[in-house]
This record gives structure tokens, sequence and C-alpha cells, in this order.
């Protein structure tokens, strides 16, 4: 097939669907949207996989995650070139929330500021707080790289901006600063995902959120009727892209 877009996951013939369907709902959570998660049989043989990676691994739960297609006439170039590292998360958060761990992704610090510990570098710090040492120093007027144990540091200047960096995408950001792509576009006046190294965005301000859990039987329909919500404000708010949902997911709600 060419000239598709969005990811598949591909499932063996002994497995269920549910690690695919995990998997598939995380990516599209970071901004991909997805295609569908199917099984594949053998034309000469239907009772074997087709993909000879599910059938030679019979022993494990194998699936094959593809992201996207290099020759879409979507936006799936620039996601797979930009997006990367947050697909890859993706696959991990899913994976995880499968067998019932925590994900290792780090979460972002809340506070505007960050006090300083022993062992800590600005390198540690900046990698931490999603900024490059130069914006670290600039937000901070400092001169040298000279720590002291207790010294305050600002990470967010007063008026809640946020530098653009080379490899980030309005999800990343979003994540970092605990609020949604929908909202960062909204307060910047954005019509496209599309960001420059060096721009300035407009950061919301936390706000109290609820939360649910998804049950048995729960569709965003069903869960936006039971919170005076709209099924496009669930979706906009949890960065979702596919009406995907899973037993036990978190969602945020307005």
């Amino acid at each position: 097939m060419r000239g598709g877009d969005g990811a598949e996951v591909i499932y063996a013939l002994r497995n269920t669907d549910r690690l695919s369907n995990l998997i598939a709902n995380s990516i599209a959570a970071s901004g991909q949207n997805i295609r569908k998660t199917y099984q594949k049989r053998l034309p000469s043989n239907p009772s074997q996989d087709y993909y000879f990676i599910l059938r030679d691994t019979k022993d494990n739960e194998s699936i094959i995650v593809e992201y996207g297609f290099l020759d879409s006439t979507g936006d799936d170039v620039s996601i797979l070139k930009n997006n990367w590292q947050s697909l890859t998360d993706a696959v991990v958060k899913g994976l995880a929330k499968y067998i019932g761990v925590s994900s290792s992704v780090p979460s972002p610090p809340k506070s505007n500021k960050y006090i300083v510990k022993s062992g800590d570098t600005l390198w540690s710090i900046a990698k931490k707080s999603g900024l490059t040492v130069d914006e670290l120093k600039k937000l901070n007027n400092l001169t040298s790289n000279l720590l002291t144990i207790g010294q305050a540091l600002k990470i967010k200047d007063s008026d809640n901006y946020y530098i653009v960096k080379q490899g980030d995408t309005l999800y990343n950001i979003a994540k970092l600063n605990n609020t949604s792509v929908y909202e960062i576009k909204k307060l910047n006046n954005l019509t496209t995902d599309k960001l420059s190294i060096g721009q300035k965005l407009l950061i919301p301000e936390e706000k109290t959120t609820k939360t649910y859990e998804v049950k048995a039987g729960d569709n965003l329909y069903s869960i936006a009727k039971k919170n005076n919500t709209t099924v496009a404000s669930l979706k906009a708010l949890n960065n979702l892209s596919s009406d995907f949902l899973t037993i036990g997911e978190q969602l945020l709600l307005p």
C-alpha cells in the first residue's frame, strides 16, 4: 500500500487486540491519527501470521507498530520527523499500562521556581525543566555556571512563556506544562501545529481539573453526557485524535 496516512498496529493471530489498542490509543493521544489495529493471515496457510516476525516469535506477545507512511499525502512525514520522541514515549506508555506499571516518562515540574539541591548542575536543572542551559541562565540573569545549595531559580518567566527549541512539538510542550495542545493553540491563535525554534508561546495558567476513569461499556459520548460536556471538548482536552478508549484510562474533564 502506498500513500496511506496514519499509524497501524498489527498483532499476532494467537493474541488479543488489547495491547495493540492500548498502544494505538496512546499514539493517538500524542497527535498521530490511527488507521487501524489488525491481524493478517498468510494466504497459503490462514492459520499462520502473514508477517514472519509474528510467526517466529511464538513464545511472546508480539506486535508490529507502523508509525506512519513516508510517502503520505497527509502530515505523516512531518510527524515522523518532528514528533518521533512523543511517538516512542506513547508506545512505552501503552505497554506500561498493559503490564500494570507506571510509565518511565518523567513528570514535569509544576512550580515556576526550582530550589537548587546538592549535586544539581545547570544542565540537569535545564533538562528537568524543558529548557536549555542558555535559556535557564538568561531567565535568571546568570553570568556563570556556579550554583549554591538552596538557591531559587526561575524555570518559567513571570508571563508564563515557553521558548520553542529544536525537537519540540505542541504535544510535548503541553505535556511539560500540564495543559493541552488545544489550550496552547487557542491562547496563541495558532491555526497549525507548525513551530519554529525560538518561538515564544504563552502557556495557559494551571487549572484545577477533575479526572474520570474509563469503565467497561464507556464511550466518549456517554462520558461527555454524564459530565455535562461534549465529545469534542473531551477529545481536545485529552489530545485524542480517535475514539479509542481503554478500561482504566484516566480522562481529564473540563
